[in-house]
């Protein structure tokens, strides 16, 4: 491997790969696709928005979720599952003292089940370089402006484990029901560049 982590590079490698399984019939493509818009169809940001509101609302579910994200996520119908190896969900809370925010250093691994296709600035090298090195100056450029004694967290998801932030759930909240909770949660909240 040559250390070119680039999507391009990886897109290349994969088709390289497809383009074998199917001159060696052991893949159909038309099946490959119909697999690839299943379950795209079914990834949204709304999955996670709905875990979030979900946990606002129940304790017990917010400490399952906490403590194992994969089995409580199946409460609500949804998994991790869907790619070519297991992947698992870590979920990671903010606190009054402490905000997660969540990167891909090597390439740009994300939880698109729940998330949905992730955003082209999550896959660039900027984003990638410097929220590392620089958590409140990169939140300060998506209006999320911190104070300086909160302590940021910055999680590095593999192709093993992803992340999903579980943001404070907001002030005068507390009369809403989990589709109105869930309406007012963003993917970028989701990844920790917002504070909801």
């Amino acid at each position: 491997m040559s250390g070119d982590h680039s999507d391009l590079g990886i897109a290349a490698r994969v088709r390289h790969v497809e383009s074998l399984l199917e001159q060696r019939g052991l893949i159909d493509p038309g099946a490959l696709d119909e697999a690839l818009a299943a379950f795209l169809s079914r990834a949204s940001p709304a999955n996670g928005a709905r875990i979030v509101a979900r946990a606002w609302l129940d304790p017990e579910f917010r400490a399952r979720l906490l403590a194992d994200a994969g089995e409580a996520l199946t409460e609500l119908g949804l998994s991790m599952s869907g790619g070519l190896q297991p992947q698992r969900l870590q979920v990671v809370a903010n606190t009054r003292t402490s905000h997660n925010v969540v990167v891909c250093t090597l390439c740009s691994c994300y939880p698109i089940a729940l998330l949905g296709p992730s955003p082209t600035w999550y896959k660039s090298e900027s984003y990638r370089s410097r929220v590392v090195r620089t958590p409140h100056a990169v939140l300060a450029e998506f209006g999320l402006h911190l104070d300086p004694s909160v302590e940021i967290k910055v999680w590095d998801a593999n192709a093993e484990t992803r992340y999903l932030v579980l943001p404070l759930r907001p002030p005068g909240s507390d009369g809403l029901g989990e589709k109105q909770l869930a309406s007012l949660v963003t993917r970028n909240g989701l990844i920790g560049v917002a504070p909801v």
